[in-house]
């Protein structure tokens, strides 16, 4: 199907062009949220039409986009989750959930700008991409941490994925002597007797 964009949309096209994309991009997203018009004569009239306001209004959206982003971007958030020893977190931090962090900190973002490929899953210092327009993209930093302490940890460089940066432990001064006695006979029965 033929489109006529009535913005620009990443990866896509720029305002006023025509597209070809497939009839069920169109149907159940470009045309019921009023990012593109049927390309045919009177759509392209009434475009022409419209052409100056669109044009006003996309600006003064990448305006607003601009004044979000010149605040939030390149902040670094942190975020608490249960983690194992190895830095698995026993769940993940999802768009919703950087949603939720954004929130809790005045800024409202959609889920939909959150450009996450695939859930965090591990702790660490991670870059997360968010689209306030399609002129207007930034970056954040997401500190997944098991505290608020390992955090602060991890902002200075440390790799928290080891017993020595967790609990302090050289895991390879450790020796088996050091957890059985060598001199210790396996038979707990004899030494009742």
């Amino acid at each position: 199907m033929d489109v006529i964009l009535l913005e620009r949309i990443s990866k896509l096209g720029q305002m006023g062009e025509v597209v070809k994309v497939r009839d069920g991009f169109a149907r159940n997203y470009l045309l019921p949220l009023g990012k593109a018009l049927r390309a045919n004569a009177a759509n392209k009239t009434r475009f022409e039409a419209e052409r100056a306001t669109l044009e006003a209004r996309n600006l003064e959206r990448k305006s607003e986009a601009q004044k979000v982003a010149d605040v939030l971007g390149g902040k670094s958030f942190i975020v608490v989750r249960s983690a194992g020893e190895t830095g698995q977190l026993y769940g993940s931090v999802a768009a919703r959930d950087v949603v939720e962090i954004l929130a809790a900190e005045g800024f409202s973002i959609g889920r939909s700008q959150v450009h996450l490929n695939t859930p965090i899953k591990a702790i660490g210092l991670h870059a997360v991409a968010i689209g306030l327009h399609a002129e207007v993209e930034i970056t954040v930093e997401l500190n997944v941490a098991r505290s608020a302490e390992e955090a602060e940890r991890q902002t200075k460089g440390e790799t928290l994925t080891s017993a020595d940066a967790i609990y302090g432990v050289d895991e390879d001064a450790l020796r088996p002597e050091d957890f059985f006695d060598p001199e210790a006979d396996g038979n707990a029965e004899d030494d009742d007797a």
